[in-house]
């Protein structure tokens, strides 16, 4: 009798400690990890440089995420950096990436680029966007073979200019959405789908709930965006 009580003690232990480890949220992101955010505008959310903690993540998903993440996980001491810049592009992150990305060292890099390259790109190609997105990606995995990298879907809203002719240019976006999942498949990385998640909410509310010029969010489009990246982030390494 001894014995078999003793076995089902045992056995509630180890049950315990399974679930106790499936259910540990966002376990990818270890004591002490640096996650950096890199990307554009919308990463970039009007971030100021310096060590102003009122400023340094911008007035976006990435705030959101680092506030979310920094209050459920104090003791992980996670430190997070920012540094989208406005306006960029697939090669303009390739201009900078040894400064702003390989020399912070990250543990966990969260990149979104894709938009300025469909609509204000410097005559970039597609292919060019896909090679440099490519090598980017590979140049930092040897640098950084631990490292965790998640890659955000760039999206569209139909919202004051993009609403004329939406689904023409919704169709170029695509391009480059394919892409992004391409790379991920090929490196075996999540891809946070932002457009099925904003495409999704549109039953919730309309366009210009989540963003307010169909490119860069409102408030609410940026939690969206910090939801649907934990839930993404938490499911892929779970």
């Amino acid at each position: 009798m001894k014995t078999v009580w003793m076995l089902a003690a045992v056995a509630a232990l180890v049950a315990g400690s399974a679930e106790a480890r499936v259910s540990e949220k966002l376990a990818v992101l270890k004591p002490g990890a640096v996650v950096l955010m890199q990307g554009d505008s919308i990463t970039d959310g009007g971030r100021w440089p310096g060590d102003d903690f009122n400023h340094i993540m911008g007035q976006d998903y990435a705030y959101i995420l680092a506030g979310e993440i920094g209050l459920t996980y104090p003791e992980r001491n996670l430190a997070f950096i920012n540094r989208g810049v406005s306006g960029n592009t697939a090669t303009d992150l390739a201009a900078r990436w040894q400064a702003d990305t390989i020399a912070l060292h990250p543990d966990v890099l969260s990149i979104m680029v894709g938009v300025n390259d469909t609509f204000y790109g410097k005559g970039e190609t597609l292919e060019a966007y896909e090679a440099t997105y490519d090598k980017l990606l590979a140049d930092t995995i040897q640098a950084f073979p631990n490292i965790k990298i998640v890659l955000g879907e760039p999206f569209l809203m139909p919202v004051k200019s993009y609403a004329e002719d939406y689904p023409a240019k919704r169709a170029e976006l695509e391009k480059r959405q394919a892409v992004v999942k391409k790379l991920g498949a090929k490196y075996h990385l999540p891809v946070v789908l932002y457009q099925e998640a904003f495409d999704a909410a549109l039953s919730r509310g309309p366009a210009n709930t989540w963003s307010w010029d169909g490119v860069h969010p409102t408030y609410a489009g940026h939690a969206l965006m910090a939801e649907t990246w934990l839930k993404t982030v938490d499911a892929f390494w779970r």
